[in-house]
């Protein structure tokens, strides 16, 4: 009986090292296949670091650019705004010049109807000596008095049957031909200071954008866990991105020709 206990015992013993033997070697392949998968990460620390060295001069030669386009905007602006003032002003002494004729006009104007008129009485009268020198005084009067544009407006106020030049269509609007056009090109000029404003104001906000992502690319080395690193990472080029693109989107300055200013032109 004895034997028979002992020899039950030892069968037992032997299978329960059997039974570990092969729990030990599934946890070991367990293990072999979580170390496989711990080997393969997506992004290794190397491979952030070579991202992270091409983003950041990528980076720097796009701040540098947008720099310098923006600082042309702003010299387009500072020119358009000066040229604007000057041709405004310059406009406005035009049409304080043409108001000045205008009045004289219309006094020389009115001075003639009264000749005219004296002339009528006399030929009323029967004095045609007195009609003629009152004639004559009225055309030595209207070349040394009269501009070519009231000039030309009597010639179509007999043709058109009228009783006065300043009835003449468009005729008051000579005055101030050059005047308005002054002041329009003054007013084109204005707006465009005002869109180089504007894209200069954009160009900066791209660079703001470029500065964050430089310090995003510097401080992605400061993380110890890579899966933080990478999600950095990944913020600063989508950041790089969507800043150029909107960059793109912005018009170059008025202009622009980048061979310029390498041949002198």
């Amino acid at each position: 009986m004895a034997e028979e206990i002992k020899e039950k015992e030892t069968a037992e013993e032997e299978t329960n090292e059997a039974e570990n033997t092969e729990e030990a070697a599934e946890e070991e392949t367990e293990a072999e296949g979580k170390t496989k998968k711990k080997k393969k990460p997506l992004l290794s620390p190397n491979t952030i670091e070579v991202i992270v060295a091409i983003f950041l001069g990528i980076t720097a030669l796009l701040t540098a650019w947008a720099t310098w386009i923006g600082s042309l905007h702003g010299g387009n602006q500072a020119t358009n705004y000066t040229k604007s003032n000057n041709i405004a002003a310059e406009g406005n002494s035009e049409y304080n010049a043409a108001m000045q004729l205008y009045l004289s006009d219309l006094t020389a104007w009115n001075t003639i109807v009264d000749y005219s008129f004296q002339a009528e009485v006399a030929n009323a009268k029967g004095e045609e000596l007195e009609e003629q020198m009152i004639r004559a005084k009225i055309d030595n009067y209207s070349k040394d008095n009269c501009s070519s544009i009231l000039n030309e407006a009597a010639d179509q106020m007999v043709e058109q049957g009228l009783t006065s030049p300043f009835e003449v269509e468009g005729m008051t609007d000579k005055y101030f031909e050059k005047a308005n056009q002054l002041l329009v090109e003054s007013e084109e000029l204005l707006k465009q200071g005002m869109e180089d404003n504007k894209h200069g104001d954009a160009y900066n906000l791209v660079n703001v954008i470029y500065s964050v992502v430089l310090f995003l690319l510097g401080i992605v080395g400061i993380f110890k866990r890579l899966p933080n690193r990478a999600v950095v990472l990944v913020i600063a080029i989508v950041g790089v991105v969507i800043a150029t693109i909107y960059m793109c989107t912005i018009p170059l300055p008025t202009g622009f020709d980048i061979m310029s200013f390498f041949n002198g032109g």
